[in-house]
């Protein structure tokens, strides 16, 4: 079984492969295996390539409105051998930082190679990963206990490039808004009984902190407008911080809470909402990161003195 801490060549923060066995348990109880799964905020996409790699979905689907991203997963899916070149033949220094900082701000300036490898270059040297706007590791004077150089071992990440490059003719890659895909699914999927789509938008609260496509409220109001109208056969799971704000837009669905372990300079633990689509089976449990808790499953109440009602699922 493919570790789920390992798969993605990419540091994302707030990534959600350790949601691995979650996803895996829902596609088991609700007869999703062998089914297509897209993933619609990919980013790093540890989640989906877990699934891929241990056969819970027979292929998937990696869509982000970033381009910079997908242009990085394009290189890696269409331009593997140029791609590992350049990881075997670029220097890790603070030099090359800034080159790399150059090109990414040239956006479609650049073809997809070059703009996907610099995305993937600050994302492996950039503090926690967050690629637009963090320093290197170990600053600009490069004087911390870890350097820019520590999260980047050649070896290790041309071998999950590899692996990505093996299954790519299980891979579809899209550059879309996901409301796009929300609005008009048959384009994209194509059995809408076996199918799963899992969404982890841009956090509410710090989404701005951390990525480039972020969402202000009236954005955030409208996916969950357009989750409303998905056909009543396809099951979803979407991530969210857990807010009041978005646990209103969803209040006509369940719900439940998990902790999620940080990374983001220092190890804590903060708490992540699930929603679910009314059709999916859900089980007692949830096991994140290794351990595993009670999955207590409740609807919004504005109002209510504890804002919540606990309900059978």
């Amino acid at each position: 079984m493919a570790n789920p801490r390992e798969q993605s060549p990419l540091r994302y923060p707030g990534g959600k492969s350790c949601l691995t066995h979650f996803l895996t348990t829902l596609a088991q109880q609700n007869d999703l295996v062998g089914g297509q799964y897209l993933e619609l905020y990919a980013g790093g996409a540890g989640a989906a390539l877990n699934l891929l790699y241990n056969g819970v979905f027979r292929e998937i689907l990696i869509n982000d409105y970033d381009y910079s991203i997908y242009s990085f997963w394009y290189a890696v899916l269409h331009e593997t051998e140029a791609f590992i070149r350049l990881i075997e033949d670029t220097p890790i220094t603070l030099a090359e930082w800034h080159r790399q900082k150059e090109i990414l701000a040239g956006g479609r300036e650049n073809d997809q190679l070059t703009l996907g490898f610099a995305t993937f270059f600050l994302n492996r040297t950039n503090r926690s990963g967050i690629i637009f706007k963090a320093g290197p590791i170990g600053g600009l004077e490069q004087a911390g206990k870890y350097l820019i150089d520590v999260r980047f071992n050649k070896k290790k990440l041309i071998k999950r490039i590899e692996k990505i490059a093996q299954h790519g003719d299980r891979i579809h890659l899209t550059n879309e808004n996901a409301t796009s895909i929300i609005q008009d699914p048959g384009n994209y999927i194509e059995n809408l009984t076996d199918s799963f789509i899992y969404l982890d938008p841009p956090y509410y609260n710090k989404g701005r902190q951390l990525y480039l496509n972020n969402y202000e409220h009236d954005g955030h109001a409208d996916l969950a407008r357009q989750m409303s109208r998905l056909p009543a056969e396809i099951c979803w799971l979407i991530s969210y911080d857990n807010t009041d704000q978005i646990k209103s837009m969803y209040r006509d669905y369940r719900m439940a809470t998990f902790d999620l372990n940080y990374t983001l300079q220092s190890k804590r633990f903060g708490s992540e909402l699930l929603i679910f689509s009314d059709n999916l089976t859900l089980d007692n449990e949830i096991m994140v990161n290794g351990r595993t808790g009670g999955l207590d499953v409740f609807r919004y109440q504005e109002h209510e003195p504890d804002n919540r009602i606990h309900i059978a699922r």
